[in-house]
């Protein structure tokens, strides 16, 4: 494509006059960036034009830029960062103007900067912000600090878009149709894009708000979720404003945001979140016949007239009729030769005029037909550039059907998970209802449980009651008989004596008698005795009455108190009926009771029972949820940390810890089942999420360790699941072993441990000590093993003597010069290490330094580790050697060791170091003088292996005389013929 036309282009939008950018001019402009990959073209032009003077010509050219920004060639950002400075500035500038398009431009301007600041600092991001969400979760490398940053930075972007969306509404009269007018128009048009930067903007915040309340507490991020609702609101009344403008409608459709925010508390409501999409329809005029137009219009209508125009000039000078031809020599017979050599010469030179005007003629119409070739070459060169168009865009189609495929696919399986997880919550909430009715059901067993016990309070109390009154019938029967037998004794004995009196009484009647008889014999005698006598008799008999009157009495007494004994026992006998009754009736009550009491007991341990299988089971279809999560191909894209890992790895085991206790618990008295319903239910849940955590946590290590903990994870739930069986059976309950569960659960938590980063196990403090720790002991090492090789080398030559000790001197010899070497790299280490700590920490301390570069002073601690070993190792196998006991092999192995170490430490302390620091060329020459020392090694090594087999072979010491004869005469032997 020419520059030159690419220079026209850029000229034409961007111009002056109040109206909007035409499609046409801008679509040039981002095909030249595409043909030139970058915008030094576009820049060189508007550094030409007058920004800062013109407000109009400001604003065109913030829209041409956004659309280069967002359909140009990726090198356009880097491109334009250079100008960043002058951008700033000209916004600063028109920032001071309050109206017009003076404050437009200073918004939009800023708008622009923060949008290329974004895309240099997130490159994944291409400047159309379309992205996928597997790209969105590369951009923030799974690591949540990377997603809150970007959730920040993108609130940000976002701000500036509505910040520029607010100020071009509030600078139009929308009480008038400002729409439909080119000074509105001009105003609106860059809206376009910033409507479609607003729609990513929006579902990629949605979308790693979810994904930070997944992995961080909802009070960290609250002002997230302030912010967001404030720009939601903003948002939704600016698309809802834009909708309704005549404008927008034959130009984009603009989605609706809905009715109210994401609840982003709530993790089922990513699966409600619908991307806002904005659908451009195809254009009414194409770019072609535009094109045609225009060429048109260069096309000079006059030239298709050029033979009449000819023709016409001819008859006027020359005449139509034959009769006055001057040609018509028929004629000449009355005509002078002065007057024809005249005529002649006149008509010479008109036809030299005319031959003149017929080639200028010529001459501008293949001016015009050149002009008019050139203009065929550059249509068929758009045609080229529209087909090549038409064919990426063919391509874009075919990809975005492909997307199209992908995310019905993804909708397809987002409708299984969501029927799966309404069937999940269907079930959850049929398991809630019948725990509710369970609950329920135990209240009233409990209710009807107390409304017994105080029945059987009452009933106990009126047993108590009867048999206290029992007790007093009885009592009072007893006393009653007491009396009774009192009475009767009584009336015994009075009857006995009146008996007794009434016998004396006829004795003295008899003896009376007797004296009366005699008195009667004797009255005779003595009329006084006869009158005393007399007396004696009266006073008797009076006497007698008396006795019998007495005598009654008794007898009607001793008849009331038998009457009255009938009726105390008659009614004893009734009470001791109704008595026995109450007690036969109380009895019964009681036996009622404690069958009802026995019955609800029976039924309440069932209903525990039932309770607890539920949970088993619902705990069972978690983990198998979970082992199957493990084999779904969906599960692949999922990750996770071993810290995370370790952590629910941690929370499983605490929970199968306090599952066995409320077993035992349980086992004790089995009415506590409410808290072995709840730890059953929790451990199905954490083992469920440690086995898919740890599924996840496989994706992001190599292939062995995935296997590995794959087998485990695997391992984990076939174990639960077994632990799970043995508790659903009633007898087994008890012997229900969790060893294995737990077993399987360290393994996956030691395995976590193993893959977790040595970095985050130390903390800041520890990290920087451990460096000046492990450069300490790794000097001191070099030291201990420098002062070996001394006495080694004074042993030596105190006990060696011929080729051995010369052997032994140039062995220790060149291991001294290594471990002066070594010596040498480890004080240029140091001096290094503190030149880059001093100018790459700043304000910070030594140790916040290699806290903040973890990974680099694990490098270095390794290094140096590797170093002391080395040097130590070798001091050993050089003692061998020198004993006689060692193998020169080994010896040289722990030098390559020891180069091999040193280049590590080199390269550790020289990722971070300046290229032109002295101590750097120093560290390296250091490395040398060790490459050069570890080569001195092994040569004299080899050379002394060499000079030590050599003598072996041709030692004669021990060797007598006779015994070398003997060789020598079997040489000869031997090599005789």
């Amino acid at each position: 494509m020419d520059l030159s036309k690419i220079a026209v282009s850029i000229n034409k939008a961007i111009n002056t006059q109040e109206v909007a950018v035409k499609e046409k001019h801008a679509r040039t402009c981002i095909l030249g960036t595409h043909h030139e990959k970058g915008a030094h073209t576009f820049w060189a032009a508007v550094n030409r034009l007058p920004l800062s003077s013109n407000a109009v010509l400001c604003w065109k050219f913030c829209h041409v830029f956004h659309k280069l920004l967002r359909d140009g060639h990726p090198n356009v950002i880097k491109d334009s960062m250079r100008n960043k400075a002058d951008l700033t500035d000209m916004s600063r500038m028109w920032g001071h103007l309050s109206e017009g398009y003076g404050k437009l431009c200073s918004i939009y301007l800023k708008l622009l900067i923060t949008k290329m600041e974004f895309h240099i600092k997130n490159p994944r991001f291409p400047g159309n912000l379309q992205m996928s969400n597997r790209q969105l979760d590369e951009a923030g490398e799974n690591d949540v600090n990377n997603f809150f940053q970007l959730t920040v930075e993108m609130f940000d972007y976002l701000e500036c878009e509505l910040n520029l969306f607010l100020g071009v509404f509030s600078s139009l009269d929308m009480s008038r149709s400002v729409s439909v007018t080119a000074a509105g128009q001009c105003r609106l048009a860059p809206l376009i894009q910033v409507i479609l930067d607003c729609s990513h903007l929006y579902d990629y915040t949605v979308k790693l708000l979810f994904k930070l309340h997944s992995c961080l507490p909802a009070d960290t991020l609250q002002g997230h979720r302030d912010r967001f609702q404030e720009q939601f609101k903003k948002l939704k009344s600016l698309f809802y404003r834009s909708s309704n403008l005549q404008y927008f409608k034959r130009l984009i459709q603009i989605p609706q945001l809905p009715e109210n925010p994401p609840n982003f508390l709530r993790a089922s409501a990513l699966s409600e979140h619908i991307s806002p999409v904005v659908v451009i329809p195809a254009e009414s005029s194409s770019p072609e016949s535009e094109h045609v137009v225009e060429t048109d219009d260069l096309v000079d209508t006059d030239v298709p007239a050029l033979p009449a125009a000819v023709e016409t000039k001819f008859d006027d000078l020359f005449g139509t009729s034959a009769a006055i031809d001057p040609f018509n020599f028929n004629s000449q017979n009355g005509m002078r030769k002065d007057d024809k050599d005249r005529l002649i010469e006149q008509l010479t030179r008109e036809i030299q005029a005319l031959k003149e005007e017929l080639e200028s003629f010529r001459l501008e119409s293949g001016r015009l037909c050149q002009a008019l070739r050139g203009r065929v070459s550059e249509l068929e060169a758009e045609l080229a550039e529209q087909s090549h168009l038409r064919l990426q865009a063919v391509g874009e189609s075919e990809f975005l059907k492909a997307e199209l495929d992908d995310l019905r696919r993804v909708r397809e399986d987002t409708e299984k998970e969501q029927r799966s997880l309404t069937e999940i919550e269907r079930k959850a909430q049929a398991n809630e209802q019948r725990y509710t009715k369970l609950k329920e059901k135990y209240t009233e067993l409990v209710q009807s449980h107390a409304d017994l016990l105080r029945k059987n309070a009452e009933v106990t109390r009126q047993m108590t009651v009867a048999r206290a009154a029992q007790d007093e019938v009885e009592a009072v029967r007893k006393e009653m008989q007491e009396k009774v037998k009192a009475a009767q004794e009584a009336a015994d004995r009075q009857e006995n004596e009146q008996l007794d009196q009434l016998q004396e009484l006829q004795r003295e009647l008899v003896s009376s008698r007797a004296e009366l008889d005699s008195l009667k014999t004797t009255m005779a005698s003595s009329q006084q005795s006869s009158e005393v006598l007399s007396t004696q008799l009266s006073t008797l008999e009076s006497e007698k009455a008396e006795l019998v009157q007495t005598l009654l009495k008794v007898e009607a007494e001793l008849a009331v108190r038998g009457e009255e004994l009938e009726q105390v026992q008659s009614s004893l006998a009734t009470e001791r009926e109704s008595g026995v009754k109450t007690a036969e009736a109380l009895q019964n009550q009681l036996n009622e009771k404690e069958s009802r009491e026995q019955a609800l007991e029976s039924q309440l341990v069932a209903a525990r029972w039932s309770s607890l299988q539920g949970a088993v089971e619902e705990a069972e279809k978690i983990i198998q949820d979970s082992l199957a999560q493990i084999d779904d191909p969906a599960h692949i894209s999922c990750t996770s940390s071993a810290d995370y890992l370790a952590s629910r790895c941690q929370a499983s085991l605490d929970c199968v810890e306090r599952l066995h206790s409320a077993r035992d618990a349980f086992l004790a008295d089995n009415t506590g089942v409410s808290d072995l319903v709840r730890m059953v239910t929790q451990c199905g849940h954490l083992v469920g999420d440690t086995i898919v955590q740890g599924s996840a946590t496989s994706h992001m290590v190599p292939v062995e360790q995935a296997d590995a903990l794959s087998e485990s994870v695997k391992a984990c739930g076939a174990e639960a699941l077994a632990l799970l069986g043995h508790m659903k059976q009633q007898d087994s309950l008890a012997a229900v072993d969790d060893g294995k569960l737990k077993a399987a659960l360290e393994a996956i938590l030691a395995t976590a441990e193993k893959l977790r980063p040595r970095g985050l196990e130390l903390q800041q403090g520890e990290l920087g000590d451990l460096v000046e720790q492990e450069m300490a002991a790794t000097s001191a090492a070099v030291e201990s093993a420098a002062a070996r090789i001394e006495e080694m080398l004074n042993k030596s030559r105190a006990v060696d003597t011929g080729i051995k000790m010369e052997v032994n001197e140039r062995i220790l010899a060149s291991c001294t010069e290594l471990m002066q070497a070594i010596k040498e790299l480890i004080l240029s280490s140091k001096d290094l290490q503190r030149d880059i700590v001093e100018s790459g920490r700043g304000a910070a301390t030594m140790k916040e330094f290699y806290a903040k570069n973890s990974r680099w002073t694990e490098g270095l601690i390794s290094a140096s580790k590797a170093v002391g070993w080395g040097a130590t190792v070798m001091v050993d196998a050089a003692d061998l050697v020198v004993q006689g006991k060692g193998k020169f092999e080994e010896l040289m192995v722990c030098s390559h060791e020891i180069a091999a170490s040193t280049a590590q430490l080199v390269a550790a302390s020289k990722v971070k170091a300046d290229k032109d620091s002295s101590n750097l060329h120093r560290l390296q020459q250091a490395s040398r003088g060790v490459t050069q020392a570890t080569a001195a090694v092994v040569a004299s090594t080899k050379s002394g292996k060499s000079q030590i087999e050599e003598t072996d072979t041709m030692d004669f010491s021990s060797m007598t005389l006779t015994q070398i004869k003997r060789q020598e005469m079997d040489a000869q032997d031997h090599s005789g013929p």
